[in-house]
């Protein structure tokens, strides 16, 4: 029988894939006492990043806020991995944002709202978080945005 979380997400449409292997000299989460705190993810589908370039440039807002949810998406898959179940999550407890675009582009919550949205509709208030959003000149890969995430255990 699925969990409250894995209902949720079917009822959105959303499976989760295999959690990404890290692309360097780092684990993809940490995990001490209650917390889980996920390396920063890409919007990887299928094994490519389904989003490149730079915000405002080579994509638009309202495209890169899908790669900010596609980035949630592969945070949930690292939680699962490292909590055995999502519904061991008590609460999202920070988001961070990077958005690959040039220093003109000031729609950076707008786009880092993709990842936020998705928490709120996955975990319900468990899913309000503290969030940083900031402008980077590149992301690993060219990807057009890029989200860590920390996470409460219950």
């Amino acid at each position: 029988m699925a969990g409250r979380i894995a209902a949720r997400l079917a009822e959105l449409g959303i499976s989760l894939p295999q959690p990404a292997a890290p692309i360097a000299n780092y684990v993809p989460f940490s995990v001490t006492g209650k917390l889980v705190v996920v390396s920063g993810q890409i919007p990887l589908r299928d094994g490519a990043i389904a989003y490149t370039g730079k915000v405002g440039v080579d994509l638009t807002p309202e495209s890169a806020k899908e790669a900010a949810a596609l980035c949630f998406v592969n945070l949930l898959a690292q939680v699962q991995a490292a909590a055995g179940d999502l519904d061991q999550v008590k609460r999202v407890l920070r988001l961070g944002g990077f958005i690959a675009a040039p220093a003109s582009f000031t729609q950076h919550a707008v786009v880092m709202n993709g990842a936020s949205d998705l928490a709120v509709a996955v975990f319900g208030d468990a899913g309000r978080h503290a969030r940083t959003t900031i402008g980077v000149p590149s992301l690993p890969g060219d990807a057009a945005v890029e989200v860590e995430g920390m996470f409460e255990l219950a």
